[in-house]
């Protein structure tokens, strides 16, 4: 069987090589980074189908999950929205999913190299999921850290502020997850000092101290920049999953499921590829194209809905629906998922 490359030990490189591990396709995946550690992410699966962990065969790694059903909107000290999720969230850190995987993948038979980056991108049988490419221009910051024993959680929590949100969400160990998007400008301090400043630079003083009187672990704070979303450029005739293909607004919830669904939806193309049954061209094509299809239309729903979330305007618009009690919160999550 032929070999298969993957450049990018995330989500989508891990599931994708355990998948490939359990169908006795040789793998060797490099990651530039070493486990365990802390990522930028909301650290919450929203609407992945229990098929999807079980095609990838990963489910037993959600056996002891945190499942969250409630999700609560605020909008400075203002309690805008109370919902139910569908299916209930599950909640779990990256830097632990992430060594599970890495360990699961190594079980089976994987190669795995830390510290290693794959430069031959445009060869056959390698694929890319190590997130962006390149030098993007972009105005948002992303910021992350754990905090524990913070008292009065309510399931997931939104809260918006002048000019970008934070995202609550209850992970292994009874942490919490904190996960803010921003817009880029000179907030200033170093490490949890400037997330603190940037929730207060947007009118969230509240949250501000609610968090900081919490226990943070400056271990797990981490940030991220040049953050752009939607589908990624500089990608024509590779084989490019996750992030690095495309990124949905991360008030969603919805950016660890489409790792996974990228990963089950380049899987069996990839078999076919490794037995010789498959050219690589038409295995590039064939993944492209159904990534589009599987992922356009949450993509454009979350682009247009992303800007209300960030304006004066949009705000104001998104209080008085939910005040009103008009907010199709159930039609909005499916078309989002």
């Amino acid at each position: 069987m032929k070999e298969i490359t993957i450049a990018g030990g995330g989500l989508a490189g891990l599931s994708l090589g355990v998948a490939l591990r359990h169908a006795d396709v040789p793998v060797v995946l490099h990651e530039a980074g070493r486990y365990p550690r802390h990522r930028v992410c909301g650290e919450f699966i929203n609407g992945v189908e229990k098929e999807t962990l079980m095609n990838l065969g990963i489910t037993d790694l959600f056996s002891n999950a945190i499942l969250s059903d409630e999700t609560h909107w605020f909008m400075g000290n203002r309690h805008i929205f109370e919902g139910r999720l569908e299916k209930p969230a599950i909640g779990v850190s990256r830097k632990w999913l992430d060594l599970k995987m890495s360990e699961l993948f190594e079980d089976l038979g994987g190669t795995l190299l830390t510290g290693s980056r794959q430069k031959e991108l445009r060869k056959e049988g390698v694929v890319w999921a190590a997130g962006r490419r390149g030098k993007r221009k972009s105005k948002w910051l992303g910021l992350k850290i754990h905090v524990e024993n913070l008292q009065d959680l309510r399931g997931l929590e939104m809260h918006l502020g002048r000019s970008g949100y934070v995202g609550l969400a209850p992970v292994e160990d009874r942490r919490v997850n904190v996960c803010g998007l921003f817009r880029l400008q000179r907030y200033g301090g170093r490490g949890s000092e400037m997330l603190w400043n940037c929730l207060a630079g947007n009118g969230l003083e509240g949250r501000s101290s609610r968090l900081r009187e919490a226990c943070p672990d400056p271990g797990s704070f981490t940030a991220v920049s040049a953050i752009g979303f939607g589908e990624q450029p500089g990608n024509d005739g590779l084989l490019v999953l996750g992030d690095a293909e495309s990124m949905i607004p991360p008030f969603t919830g919805n950016g660890m499921s489409m790792a996974f669904e990228a990963a089950e939806t380049a899987l069996e193309p990839l078999r076919r590829f490794s037995e010789g049954k498959e050219s690589w061209s038409r295995v590039v094509r064939e993944v492209r194209r159904d990534l589009r299809v599987r992922f356009q239309r949450r993509l454009l729903m979350a682009r247009s809905l992303h800007p209300f979330l960030l304006t004066h305007v949009g705000r104001a618009l998104l209080s008085g629906v939910t005040r009103s009690g008009l907010l199709p919160f159930k039609p909005l999550s499916r078309a989002l998922r």
